[in-house]
């Protein structure tokens, strides 16, 4: 069974490499989950069972300031969700046969019977408040332990994308292994057709002010722009003039296509976002999401390897950002893509029936 994480759609999109080997290598293979990562991968495998698995429902605050305080709140929500996705994971187990788990992101769904995998690239957790940061890294590890083995969809030395995330000072007692970065996408040569595509995601309320604000800064642009507004499942499209062209959801195929048809991309710096523009070699503006800690070093880390251009959210001034991107000298790495497939051996091992599992 695999299960991503309902926090955005990249932990879904990150998933879809791993599924897709999976089925190629003659496993049967369970998907779990609900909402719009529900939609995204059925829509993607619609020939695999999906299991209803509740979400963790996370919303942001609309003020950078106000957003650990926002998190904090829904703290005791999330330990109740990974208290109840842990109890449903035990009914699932039974229900289904499942012998392997593959977790991303999604604490509790861990099983002292069977080899439990728990897929993340941040091992290291940033805190807004340093007086914090100890406190929740011994929290997050004490989680992580639970599992069978950690799989970081990073390099294990350079290039790394995820730098201290996904290399902390000490390491998790289980295994940790480094599969190298994630992507659904192979690059190929597609003459450009957009002169900007936009990819929004991420939760509410955050999603939405990005898209009015891109329409607002972007509405003096000549050249085409496409904004795919990360809404698997919706129907409406706003009614707005060129050069916007409005699609909510595309699949994986779909948007390929599209970004490598893209002069310039604008998105979130979240991680399986990254990996994707690193995957195409695309030149991207990150706009990390406010008060995001994570996303925020990332979009530093990158813009300081010059892999891309990074900005504020609240400085972002349209065609003014796309002309200093232009001359920010961009020089993309060498992809760090496993055509192997590490995470089957890995898997092969742990189903071995001479394994024992650490209980």
């Amino acid at each position: 069974m695999v299960a991503p994480l309902d926090w955005g759609l990249g932990h879904a999109t990150r998933c879809i490499p791993i599924i897709r080997s999976l089925v190629q290598a003659g496993y049967e293979v369970l998907l779990a989950g609900e909402g719009k990562q529900a939609i995204l991968l059925s829509n993607e495998f619609p020939q695999l069972t999906l299991l209803p698995l509740r979400r963790y429902d996370v919303t942001y605050s609309r003020h950078a300031w106000q957003l650990p305080f926002k998190l904090a709140a829904q703290l005791p929500g999330i330990l109740r969700a990974i208290r109840n996705e842990k109890k449903w994971l035990q009914e699932q187990v039974k229900k289904w046969d499942i012998n392997m788990v593959i977790s991303d992101n999604r604490y509790g769904l861990y099983h002292p019977s069977i080899p439990c995998i728990i897929l993340t690239h941040q091992l290291t957790i940033i805190t807004p408040f340093r007086i914090l940061q100890r406190v929740v890294q011994q929290l997050h590890y004490r989680m992580l332990n639970h599992f069978n083995e950690i799989w970081v969809p990073d390099t294990e030395g350079f290039p790394s994308a995820a730098g201290i995330l996904s290399h902390p000072q000490k390491m998790p007692r289980v295994p940790v292994r480094y599969i190298g970065w994630l992507s659904r996408f192979h690059p190929s040569q597609i003459p450009t057709n957009y002169h900007i595509v936009v990819l929004l995601s991420g939760p509410e309320p955050q999603r939405s002010i990005l898209e009015n604000k891109i329409l607002q800064e972007l509405n003096g642009v000549k050249e085409k722009i496409l904004l795919i507004r990360g809404l698997p499942g919706e129907k409406a499209l706003p009614k707005i003039e060129p050069p916007f062209t409005f699609r909510n959801h595309l699949s994986s195929k779909e948007l390929q296509e599209v970004m490598q048809q893209a002069e310039w991309i604008i998105c979130r710096s979240g991680y399986s976002t990254i990996m994707e523009l690193l995957s195409l070699q695309k030149k991207a503006i990150l706009i990390p999401t406010p008060g995001q800690t994570e996303q925020i070093y990332l979009a530093k880390r990158l813009s300081k390897l010059k892999w891309a251009y990074s900005i504020d959210q609240n400085e972002f001034k349209g065609s003014d950002v796309v002309s200093a991107a232009s001359q920010f000298g961009l020089c993309l790495p060498q992809a760090a893509y496993s055509v192997e497939h590490p995470w089957l051996p890995l898997m092969k091992k742990l189903l071995s029936p001479d394994v024992v599992l650490p209980q």
